[in-house]
């Protein structure tokens, strides 16, 4: 074997290739192929878009196993430990059968630079391919048409929604944007989009592939009930069910997406409208309008292009009444964010910014940050420094015990505190 722990692995794939993100599918097809990992015994849902697709994967994983199925579910990046990109029957994978993998996929690259994220799919499609399953979840890691999990013609094809982000790989407006998320849909099989008001280009590429179209609001849909919701599918009377466990409206959208792609399958896998209650109720997502106990209180969101930002801000009036004080912000992106428009929609809720600088190579140094916020208002900045952990124990030394701590802009400045809050836990007696 190269390496001989999963850090060595990890660390060996980032400097494989000479870009951390080099979209395409004719380097990296030839090593699936010899791997033999791209003609799946068990049914097969990718999910895309630019916001919701995690929440919609996490929802359609408590379901399925919330009925006694096997569940192999891929997504990315990961919060605390990269094993958590790949998870069998609700267990991360170890480092071991990650590393054994990982050297599978070395043997069948012969010598071709996958990226980092491609490395990591084929080794993910490699053990789903090996494990007893029923079912395979996949999460688009990227757009769509060009990322590496679209190597496989899923059953099931879902876009949750289509939003401006990564506009420099997909393209500037949104139709370009959706045209490449469009990507995984395939001829003759269920399309789902997860979005009302989505750009046409995305609706007409299904169309125009022969796919069969569900986008919500037209082919199914949702609406509030005295108890909860009920979920409207095509053709037949709607379903009470209980609200996901994820906050906020928006959570409806993605559940009714997750509910229809559910519905897709179920002549191949049956699933009883009480085991979409019971999924409903044990969806389990970190980062993720994430409310952790104690005073002050924190809440940590991953939030970090516009419309994720204006769907935080409205988690955050609904949840004002939780608490007396001021909200204050720690806020760091990447340097391909818009960070003016991610920012506006939390400006009148936040009373003090405590900006920093995510660990990623891809990071915005704090002080560019400070200057393209520079004449946001009103915004109050008290601190700009470069480590996310100082910047937190300043917000936290400022907070008083009725104010609310926000963490926001990235995975890593999540993951940040996530780690920090886990540190401070008081150790079980």
């Amino acid at each position: 074997m190269r390496f001989d722990t999963l850090e060595q692995w990890l660390r060996w794939q980032e400097g494989l290739h000479p870009n951390r993100i080099e979209l395409g599918l004719d380097r990296i097809r030839p090593v699936s192929d010899r791997l033999g990992v791209l003609s799946p015994s068990r049914p097969v849902i990718t999910v895309g878009g630019t916001n919701g697709k995690g929440s919609t994967v996490a929802m359609l994983d408590a379901i399925y196993r919330a009925n006694g199925y096997r569940v192999g579910r891929y997504t990315s990046p990961h919060l605390l430990r990269y094993n958590e990109r790949v998870c069998i029957d609700g267990i991360d994978a170890s480092d071991r059968q990650l590393c054994e993998a990982f050297e599978r996929v070395d043997d069948a690259r012969a010598g071709v630079p996958l990226t980092f994220f491609e490395f990591g799919t084929l080794a993910a499609l490699d053990l789903f391919a090996r494990a007893d399953l029923d079912l395979v979840i996949l999460e688009v890691g990227l757009g769509g048409r060009l990322d590496a999990v679209n190597l496989v013609d899923a059953d099931v094809a879902a876009v949750s929604g289509v939003a401006r982000d990564h506009t420099a790989w997909l393209g500037e407006d949104l139709d370009s944007i959706a045209s490449e998320k469009a990507g995984i849909f395939r001829s003759c099989r269920p399309a789902l989009i997860g979005q009302r008001a989505a750009p046409a280009a995305l609706r007409a590429r299904a169309e125009a592939l022969g796919a069969e179209v569900l986008q919500l609001g037209r082919e199914y849909d949702w609406g509030d009930t005295a108890e909860g919701w009920e979920w409207q599918p095509r053709g037949r009377a709607a379903i009470a069910l209980p609200p996901p466990t994820l906050r906020g409206t928006f959570q409806f959208d993605n559940a009714a997406l997750a509910c229809t792609a559910v519905d897709c399958l179920v002549q191949r896998l049956p699933v009883s409208i009480e085991g979409l209650r019971r999924g409903l109720q044990r969806i389990r997502l970190s980062g993720r309008f994430q409310i952790l106990p104690g005073s002050p209180q924190w809440i940590l969101d991953v939030a970090h292009n516009p419309q994720a930002a204006e769907s935080l801000a409205a988690n955050l009036r609904a949840n004002a009444h939780a608490r007396a004080g001021r909200l204050l912000a720690v806020f760091g992106a990447l340097s391909d964010k818009e960070v003016g428009a991610v920012v506006r929609p939390l400006l009148p809720l936040v009373h003090s910014w405590y900006l920093t600088q995510p660990e990623d190579s891809r990071a915005m140094p704090v002080d560019d940050l400070a200057v393209l916020l520079g004449g946001c208002e009103p915004m109050r900045v008290s601190c700009a420094e470069a480590q996310v952990e100082l910047a937190m124990s300043q917000a936290s030394s400022a907070a008083m015990a009725e104010d609310c701590i926000l963490v926001f802009g990235s995975f890593t400045i999540v993951e940040a505190a996530l780690r920090r809050y886990a540190m401070l836990m008081p150790a079980p007696v």
